[in-house]
C-alpha cells in the first residue's frame, strides 16, 4: 500500500505541478497565444505523470477516477482513501513548490495590474491554483451560473472516466493508454475551460485551491460552497455516471 500511496503522490504532483505550472506562465507572461497551447501541455502533463506513477499505482492521479474504479471493482473499497488522501496531498505539495517558483512574478504581476492579494479580481492570479466559473480569462464572453458549471464538470469528468475505462479493457499496447487520455484532457480542455477551467479533477481542484487560501487569497480562493459542488462533487458525480454506465454494458 505505501507503494501504491508513493505512486498516486508521484503521479498528482508532477500533474499539478506541470498543469497549473502551465496555467501560471500563461497567467504571469502571457506566454501562449491561444487556449489549445495550454491544453496540450496539460495533456502532456497527465500523461507525463501517468507514465512516472504506474509502476507505483494504478496512476489513478483524481479522486474522481478512484472512485469509479471502486465501483467498477477496479479497485479494492480499502485502497480508496488512502489514494484520495495521497492525491490531495501531491496536489498540496506541488502548489507550495509553484508558489515558490512564481512567487517574486505573482507580486509583480499584481503591482502592475493594481491586485490586492484576496480582494475583488485576484481570481486572476488565483486562477494559477484552484479554479473558477466563469474562467476569469473569459468573464467577458462567458456568462454561467453553478448550476450550468456543475454539469460541465461532471460531463467533462464522465467523458474522460468512458475513454478511461476503454482504453484500459481494450487497448493492449501498454503504452498507449496514457497517450490516448492525455488528447483526451486536451479536446475536453478545449471544450469546457472557457467556462469552468476545466478542472475534472477534485485534487487538482481542492489541494491547490486549499493551499492559495492559506497563501493570502482568503475568500476569493474559497467564496462560498458552490466552488466544492461543482470542481469537487461535480467530477465525482460524472466518474460514478460513467462506472454506473460501464457496469451496465
Amino acid at each position: 500500500m505505501k507503494k501504491e500511496c508513493l505512486g498516486e503522490f508521484i503521479g498528482t504532483f508532477t500533474l499539478v505541478l506541470f498543469g497549473c505550472g502551465t496555467v501560471g506562465t500563461a497567467v504571469l507572461f502571457n506566454t501562449f497565444s491561444s487556449l489549445f497551447e495550454v491544453a496540450l501541455l496539460w495533456g502532456f502533463g497527465v500523461m507525463m505523470a501517468i507514465f512516472v506513477s504506474r509502476k507505483l499505482s494504478q496512476a489513478h492521479l483524481n479522486p474522481a477516477v478512484s472512485v469509479a474504479m471502486v465501483l467498477s471493482s477496479k479497485l479494492e473499497k480499502r485502497k480508496l482513501f488512502p489514494y484520495i488522501g495521497s492525491q490531495f496531498l501531491g496536489a498540496f505539495v506541488a502548489s507550495i513548490l509553484l508558489f515558490e517558483m512564481f512567487g517574486s512574478a505573482i507580486e509583480q504581476f499584481e503591482a502592475a495590474n493594481n491586485l490586492v492579494r484576496g480582494g475583488i479580481g485576484s481570481e486572476k492570479t488565483a486562477m494559477m491554483f484552484g479554479e473558477f466559473f466563469p474562467n476569469p480569462g473569459y468573464v467577458d464572453k462567458v456568462s454561467i451560473n453553478w448550476i450550468q458549471a456543475f454539469f460541465l464538470e461532471a460531463l467533462g469528468t464522465f467523458m474522460l472516466l468512458l475513454v478511461i475505462f476503454n482504453v484500459s479493457d481494450n487497448v493492449k499496447n501498454n503504452d498507449l493508454p496514457p497517450v490516448l487520455i492525455g488528447i483526451t484532457i486536451t479536446i475536453l480542455i478545449c471544450l469546457i475551460a472557457p467556462f469552468t477551467q476545466a478542472g475534472f479533477n477534485p485534487a487538482r481542484d481542492f489541494g491547490p485551491r486549499l493551499f492559495s487560501y492559506f497563501a493570502g487569497w482568503n475568500k476569493i480562493a474559497i467564496p462560498n460552497f458552490e466552488v466544492i459542488l461543482v470542481y469537487v462533487i461535480g467530477p465525482i458525480t460524472g466518474s460514478m455516471l460513467s462506472a454506473l454506465i460501464y457496469n451496465l454494458v
